[in-house]
């Protein structure tokens, strides 16, 4: 039985991830500080499905607290770190950046030395669709330079990649960055566009449509991300041979390093979306058309030839169909009820 450590368990994306590899079999010890950025109750509310799991057990930790964390990996002997906790969030990295530099890049210099010390077989973490911040050319491709980002939450990201590398390189630990791109679905983060509209829509209040509807994201339903992130965790990456100093490619390396995108490779326009929840819900959103943010993109589009070559990742996912699920799930778990749509 392979022990693998979920960091953010109590997240979005790692709740999935460690049900996912604990209805593979696997021993999963979840790690989550519990922070308030979002509603605790709803974290608590992920976190008791998988702690009703006798393969499960949780820890409440910062990964700040390099002590705990060192004590925890010489307890725990873990074969695989699936590292997703961190300080979300693209805006409120304007207003908090000591947020990111504690849990972004403190905590995983701690998780990277966790793993170092006790030889890990692989750490696969999280890294984000944001480090192309100001790359137009589409769709984003792992293979093109990620210098320019246009938030902090985004340099964090980036310097986690870096951070990653480094451990690769020097003491061979194998290394998958995975970067996601604007993930949704039930039991998604309040803080995103579909859990904001969907109850802005259904409460009789204004949506605030930044870049006036004219963003584009590749929405990535949650299980095509958790497929994507096990078949990475059962990929140990390799040098490539192919690797070129001269021409260096930030996708791949001479050390036991990649980096994927995991998206939907099929962006969809603000205003499509909109109007798609609008039909899911039988309700007219109220429309407050704003300017683009700072650190927002207008678009993402990810190129994930890489990822569907090495692991036969595919989306599988149709955009109304998610967005259909998401809205059953907010129904039942807030018990709201909606209106038939009126022009």
């Amino acid at each position: 039985m392979q022990k693998t450590l979920v960091t953010g368990s109590a997240g979005f994306i790692g709740f999935y991830v460690a049900k996912r590899l604990l209805e593979k079999g696997d021993r999963v010890v979840g790690l989550d500080n519990l922070n308030n950025y979002y509603d605790v109750n709803l974290k608590r509310a992920r976190l008791a499905q998988l702690t009703a799991v006798p393969a499960f057990g949780f820890v409440k930790m910062d990964l700040a607290d390099g002590e705990g964390v060192r004590q925890l990996f010489q307890a725990e002997n873990f074969d695989l770190v699936v590292h997703l906790a961190a300080q979300a969030g693209v805006r409120y990295s304007l207003t908090n950046p000591q947020a990111y530099v504690d849990a972004n890049l403190v905590g995983f210099a701690n998780v990277l030395e966790g793993c170092r010390s006790s030889k890990v077989r692989h750490l696969v973490f999280a890294s984000s669709s944001s480090v192309y911040g100001a790359n137009t050319r589409m769709p984003f491709s792992v293979h093109d330079n990620v210098d320019h980002p246009v938030s902090l939450y985004a340099a964090t990201k980036k310097a986690n990649e870096l951070m990653a590398h480094v451990y690769a390189h020097l003491y061979g630990l194998p290394c998958t960055g995975l970067r996601f791109f604007t993930v949704y679905g039930p039991w998604g983060r309040p803080d995103m566009a579909l859990f904001l509209f969907t109850r802005a829509i259904l409460e009789g209040r204004p949506i605030p449509v930044y870049n006036h509807g004219k963003m584009r994201r590749d929405f990535t339903y949650i299980d095509d991300v958790v497929e994507g992130v096990i078949r990475v965790a059962e990929r140990i990456p390799e040098p490539n041979p192919e690797w070129c100093s001269d021409r260096p490619d930030p996708g791949t390396s001479s050390a036991p390093y990649r980096i994927y995108n995991i998206g939907n490779h099929d962006p969809v326009e603000l205003i499509k979306f909109i109007e798609i929840l609008e039909n899911k819900i039988g309700r007219k959103a109220q429309l407050e058309l704003l300017p683009i943010q700072p650190g927002d993109v207008p678009a993402t589009y990810a190129d994930v030839d890489d990822l569907t070559r090495d692991t036969g990742f595919q989306p599988q996912t149709l955009i109304e169909e998610g967005i259909g699920r998401f809205v059953d799930w907010y129904r039942e778990y807030y018990g709201r009820q909606s209106t038939p749509i009126s022009c």
